[in-house]
């Protein structure tokens, strides 16, 4: 069956967009949820709005013009149970059946009012499991947001029981047992099908740890004003989802009639090894699909003509090189210095030999992508602070391990990526991009951008390559336009995983690797409006 789009409310572009990018923690979502009821609206009506829309949505998943259904609902103690109980009456004057699940004793009073009237109109309910065993799918309104205690004993087991039977299940904002805020599974946590989120993303949801338990995630808008969120949002840091049409708006198009190649940007390279000659070509063919108007790709002399002959339109510069093939000393053609360049992006197969390159372009005053090895240097001079001294942004991109080398005191990337990376741009004044499934982008101002959609075929060598060529390609063109640049380094983020999603449906996931990576970066474009 394939799954129908999500019911569309009529809003201005604008208000979808700007709701699409918000991402909110725990005690914000409760104080917009507190103001909204402070000015009037009642508990009781906003519960079933919201419910009404949910069973809307699940209709048109499971739409009874197809099949007959039998519906299980789960319903917890609090808020997020009302919720559940309300899709349940709504499901069952639509022509389901519909079993109701409710294991606690104590139900807050507006639940258990609208339990006790789902009982009225004969619907069936009690505490017994096997019931739901033949159900066709499962709602899940167990817990909501905001939940921080361990799941433990009959009500862990029973979560157990419902991803043991395998059957789909729809979560209520989000998959009960998760985080709201860390996505990490408090004891154990229903393994969701869909998650349909109300009104605001959850970070928790955007996070690593919650992606194997909240299936196809989906946000179920209920109008909260866009004056309530700021009152809550105000001038703190905030989170955003990097959207299609955010990263797109981002990118240099079009270009002025008039122009040439210096005028969008002129990006060096400086990668590769004799080891490591792969590399130097991924970067540089991620740097060639950005559009970059000049690329100078600095390498090793002994890879001089293998770059030359993947890359002819690039300006190739062989450099002096070590007794086992690393780049010795940088060599730029002659009246040219680090200053002729709009970027530079340095690290990817470079080797540790390449210390003095690392130093040289730190002390640059063009704008700097470090990866790779020139992560591994940096983590090794233990300068990272001296970063703050610059003249020109620094963008970091680590994976998780590069990245606990760099920063050892912040907090652990591995339980909750978005305090690390923030701590981590305060502390270099970096931009700080730190690679993973929903990869996290942070400025020193504590502003960060969610990358909300990946796949795992980019789990291939040589795919970071790619995106660090493809960052500094933008950086360059962008230095003239006055665009932030973690706006540009979100664009990059989302454009390398896009081609990611492509290059799987396409070729399966398997058959993604690095170099095939780069021939889908500019069909992303295309397959996009502008």
């Amino acid at each position: 069956m394939q799954n129908p789009s999500p019911i569309q409310i009529k809003h201005s572009p604008n208000r979808q967009e700007y709701i699409a990018k918000v991402v909110v923690t725990a005690v914000q979502m409760r104080d917009i949820e507190e103001r909204i009821f402070a000015t009037g609206m009642p508990v009781a009506a906003l519960m079933e709005k919201v419910a009404g829309l949910i069973a809307l949505r699940v209709q048109q998943l499971f739409p009874l013009s197809s099949n007959s259904y039998r519906v299980g609902i789960l319903v917890g103690p609090g808020h997020n149970g009302g919720d559940a109980l309300v899709v349940a009456r709504e499901l069952h004057f639509r022509g389901y059946e519909v079993w109701i699940y409710s294991p606690f004793s104590q139900l807050k009073e507006l639940t258990a009012q609208h339990l006790e009237y789902a009982q009225s109109l004969g619907i069936s309910c009690d505490g017994n499991i096997e019931q739901l065993r033949n159900c066709d799918f499962l709602i899940d309104g167990l817990f909501g947001f905001g939940l921080e205690r361990q799941l433990t004993d009959a009500i862990a087991s029973t979560i157990n029981q419902f991803n043991e039977w395998q059957q789909p299940i729809i979560s209520i904002d989000i998959p009960s047992g998760l985080h709201t805020d860390t996505g990490e599974v408090l004891g154990t946590a229903i393994r969701a099908t869909y998650t349909l989120c109300l009104g605001l993303w959850k970070l928790g949801l955007l996070q690593d740890h919650a992606l194997e338990y909240v299936g196809k995630a989906e946000l179920i808008d209920f109008d909260i004003t866009l004056a309530d969120i700021e009152s809550v949002l105000g001038n703190t840091p905030r989170i955003r989802r990097i959207t299609r049409k955010t990263a797109l708006s981002t990118l240099p198009l079009p270009r002025p009639a008039v122009t040439h190649k210096y005028k969008e940007g002129h990006l060096l390279l400086i990668c590769g090894s004799r080891r490591y000659a792969g590399g130097a070509i991924l970067t540089a063919l991620g740097a060639r699909a950005s559009g970059v108007g000049m690329l100078s790709v600095a390498v090793p002399e002994s890879l001089k003509y293998l770059l030359v002959s993947h890359l002819p339109e690039a300006l190739i510069i062989g450099c002096p090189e070590t007794e086992t093939g690393a780049i010795l000393e940088l060599t730029l053609p002659e009246n040219t210095d680090l200053s002729a360049f709009s970027a530079i992006a340095c690290g990817p197969g470079l080797t540790r030999e390449a210390t003095p390159i690392v130093q040289q372009v730190i002390e640059s005053d063009r704008t700097l992508v470090l990866d790779a090895d020139g992560l591994n240097i940096l983590a090794q001079l233990e300068t990272i602070p001296t970063l703050q001294k610059r003249q020109a942004t620094t963008v970091l991109t680590p994976h998780t391990g590069e990245f606990h080398r760099l920063f050892p005191t912040v907090s652990d990337a591995k339980h909750d990526r978005i305090t690390a990376v923030r701590e981590a741009a305060a502390e270099s004044g970096a931009v700080v991009l730190l690679k993973g499934a929903r990869t996290a982008i942070a400025n020193s101002q504590g502003i960060v951008w969610i990358n909300p959609e990946s796949t795992p075929a980019l789990a291939r060598g040589g795919s970071g390559d790619v995106l660090t060529g493809l960052l500094g390609g933008l950086l360059a063109q962008a230095t003239k336009k006055q665009i932030p640049v973690e706006d540009i380094v979100a664009t990059a983020a989302w454009w390398h995983s896009q081609a990611g999603i492509l290059a799987a449906q396409e070729r399966t996931e398997l058959g993604v690797d690095a170099s095939t990576l780069t021939q889908y970066l500019m069909p992303v474009l295309s397959t996009h409006e502008t």
